[in-house]
């Protein structure tokens, strides 16, 4: 299998725990993007609020689709991590999926957790997309 790793140096770094923020099948053109979450480089949360961390996964799941030749139009699935009840969030966190995806309208799984990587992080977002046509 011929793969491609993924790891836009504007990111935080997953080499010390054994990620890659993507990887590509370049056989199938799919993008496995890795959950991505609010943080700046050194894995600090970045806004407070659901809808602001929204905001920010997506901004770095763009970051990272772009990178291996995708784009958030070309996701095919989406899922949402919510810390806590997915139900409490939803007035929060739907706007931003519609503002995103709304016309492309993956595939979505919205799942309820307990905790996420760090204390602070309320959402991530992991995506499966296809390379661009001629990417």
């Amino acid at each position: 299998m011929s793969t491609k790793l993924i790891n836009p140096a504007g990111l935080y770094d997953g080499a010390p725990v054994g990620m890659s923020q993507a990887k590509v099948d370049l056989e199938s053109r799919f993008v496995f993007v890795s959950g991505q979450v609010d943080w700046d480089r050194e894995s600090r949360v970045r806004h407070a609020t659901l809808e602001g961390q929204a905001e920010g996964a997506v901004e770095h799941l763009a970051t990272v689709l772009n990178q291996a030749g995708s784009s958030l139009d070309d996701v095919l699935q989406l899922r949402v991590y919510v810390r806590g009840e997915l139900a409490d969030g939803m007035s929060q966190l739907v706007p931003v999926l519609a503002r995103h995806f709304g016309a492309v309208r993956p595939a979505l799984t919205g799942i309820g957790v307990a905790s996420l990587a760090s204390r602070d992080t309320l959402i991530e977002i992991e995506a499966l997309a296809k390379l661009a046509s001629g990417g």
